[in-house]
């Protein structure tokens, strides 16, 4: 009962907030998604006006033709040391997957590759700024480089150290490939993102990490006594460490910093503490009251931090851990999977398929069985993990019955929610 009084609150702040910062992550590694159509509902009715794909599904893509929508779309990882070496690769990726979806689809940005930098491919360390300047030429030659952004996802293990936060830099043996790339962010004016995920922190050491603290719902917090300032949520401390790595690094404030990704899964193996359905809806509740409302971090109050919530829905393909296919704020049915102040609405008129593609007859979302999505220039969806700089120390596991734990609290709310 108190956690739904605390959510109800939520609901009341959120419905009455202006369009804020908040996105969200649309993953495909599924065998049993809805078609894009369907999840377009589902995102309008949440009214998300920033979403944000691992892909350029041009199925995705053409479905919120005219919604509104601003999309940041992925290259994938695989075709990453193909733009390096050949540019007109970039040119080619471009015609294929960008041109033909603007302007009745509203595409802000590009992330090459996710998580490359953390990653044990020398050859995509070396091809990932190549890859990126030659995109950005591909865009220019189109005119389209005021509209469309280049810039990659990072995690967080590319710093040394995280807290307090002023300590923080960037790995040493990442500077040669971090620094000339914080210099093409701020020369093309493109954002620095940040895959944030607070729950790993606690799943690492419940005994020791607040759950409070990481849940944004701590009365004491922490200090960072070379700054004297406050935090009172461990996103935040995260966030103002990235900053203080960029800084160290003498691009300041000259370099945006965005959460690609953060979220808390709702399921997960025995020992994945913190892994319910209450945590998760706690902590993204208070995550989208805290966006809506415009804050920035400590170090930078005045502001607002754009944050894309991963995910939209639960993925039953995705490798690793119970956790990584319980993300989701929606079951692949359109049901949430928690309630944090979401009336979803009804999305029927498809059937499932197992073959590998979300619905029947040939329309669906295709998987494709590797990083990066398809071959050549056409759409595709690749595996990819939370942490994808983890991804070769798991092996991928059964799929769970998504009914294995289902929620009964499905109230309604005003309408109003914005994640935009």
């Amino acid at each position: 009962m108190a956690l739904r009084l605390l959510l109800a609150v939520l609901a009341t702040a959120l419905s009455a907030a202006s369009a804020k910062a908040l996105g969200i992550n649309y993953g495909q590694v599924a065998d049993n998604l809805p078609p894009p159509q369907a999840a377009a509902v589902l995102l309008r009715a949440l009214n998300a006006t920033k979403v944000k794909l691992y892909d350029a599904d041009s199925r995705v893509l053409s479905a919120f033709a005219g919604s509104g929508a601003d999309f940041t779309v992925g290259l994938p990882d695989r075709l990453v040391p193909r733009l390096a070496a050949d540019p007109s690769a970039a040119a080619a990726w471009v015609r294929a997957n960008i041109l033909p979806h603007l302007p009745a689809t509203s595409i802000t940005a590009v992330t090459v590759g996710n998580e490359v930098l953390t990653g044990t491919d020398s050859t995509m360390l070396r091809s990932l700024l190549p890859a990126m300047e030659a995109l950005h030429v591909a865009l220019a030659a189109c005119n389209l480089t005021s509209r469309v952004a280049v810039t990659t996802a990072h995690s967080l293990a590319v710093l040394s150290s995280s807290f307090p936060p002023s300590s923080a830099a960037f790995r040493h043996d990442l500077l040669p490939y971090m620094t000339p790339l914080l210099g093409f962010l701020a020369k093309t004016g493109s954002p620095f993102l940040i895959n944030a995920y607070p729950y790993f922190a606690y799943k690492a050491d419940p005994d020791r990490v607040d759950l409070n603290y990481v849940l944004f719902e701590s009365n004491a917090g922490v200090a960072d006594a070379a700054t004297g300032l406050h935090y009172d949520n461990m996103l935040h401390a995260q966030v103002d460490a990235v900053r203080a790595a960029i800084c160290k690094a003498n691009f300041g404030k000259s370099v945006e910093i965005r959460v690609s990704e953060t979220g808390w899964p709702s399921q997960g193996d025995e020992d994945e503490a913190g892994a319910t359905p209450e945590n998760a809806a706690r902590y993204n509740g208070n995550l989208m009251r805290l966006v809506a409302q415009g804050k920035g971090t400590p170090a930078a109050p005045g502001e607002a931090l754009q944050v894309y919530v991963f995910a939209l829905f639960n993925e039953d393909q995705k490798p690793g851990p119970a956790s990584e296919r319980h993300y989701g704020l929606f079951k692949p049915d359109g049901t949430p999977a928690y309630y944090v102040g979401v009336k979803a609405p009804t999305i029927g008129g498809w059937k499932r398929s197992r073959s590998g593609n979300g619905t029947s007859g040939g329309t669906g979302l295709v998987v494709a069985q590797g990083p990066g999505g398809a071959d050549g220039a056409g759409p595709g969806t690749g595996y990819y993990t939370v942490s994808a700089a983890a991804a070769n120390k798991v092996k991928r596991q059964r799929r769970w019955s998504m009914e294995r734990l289902l929620m009964a609290a499905v109230l309604a709310m005003a309408s109003g929610l914005c994640w935009s």
